[in-house]
């Protein structure tokens, strides 16, 4: 079985979750709680760092969609940063890029909610 694991940062407003290794219908369950985690403590304000992830499944991108409604009626938003090229193209296969926003690094992601207030 593949490893997985999810750590959190808290910058401010802004919550940052680094996933590690395999993200699939095994391992999403350990995703979903802790972005239920962060919902139930009232941060909206999301960063999925995805350096290293190394593979995503249909039931890790399912965890995504599940979540984004309920963050953005609340203000809020998930955005991601540091994809892998291997993990982007899934994501763009499915059509992610025009419902998420992609950075590079997970400074610049909180960086534009700092700059989206008011």
């Amino acid at each position: 079985m593949a490893n997985f694991e999810v750590a959190r940062a808290d910058n401010g407003e802004v919550s940052i979750l680094k996933l590690n290794g395999y993200l699939d219908a095994h391992t999403a369950p350990e995703f979903e709680t802790a972005l239920t985690k962060l919902l139930r403590e009232g941060r909206y304000k999301i960063v999925v760092s995805l350096q290293n992830l190394q593979y995503i499944s249909s039931a890790g991108l399912g965890v995504f969609m599940g979540f984004i409604e309920e963050v953005r009626e609340h203000q809020g938003d998930i955005k991601l940063a540091q994809v892998a090229p291997r993990v982007y193209k899934v994501f763009d296969l499915l059509g992610f890029p025009s419902l998420y926003e992609f950075y590079e690094d997970a400074d610049e992601a909180v960086s534009k909610f700092v700059s989206q207030k008011g």
